[in-house]
């Protein structure tokens, strides 16, 4: 689970990030980071939706190669 710290970080910097929710890459949620509370994460895509994902996902840097979820 991603600390407070950490998905600050990504909200200030205005970073890109991966959520990875599978095994298929497909089924990936890109955007930035909006807001979070104890349980989701709340990700603005490119097209300006809001998607809210689980915390307990895995959440890196869109511009890092994909770490495989099952690993």
């Amino acid at each position: 689970m991603m600390t407070e710290a950490q998905l600050d970080a990504y909200r200030v910097a205005g970073t890109t990030v991966r959520v990875v929710r599978d095994a298929l890459e497909a089924n990936d949620v890109i955007g930035i980071v909006v807001a979070w509370d104890e349980r989701d994460v709340l990700i603005r895509r490119p097209n300006r939706r809001v998607v809210k994902v689980s915390r307990s996902y895995r959440i890196q840097p869109a511009d890092e190669p994909r770490l495989d979820p099952l690993a």
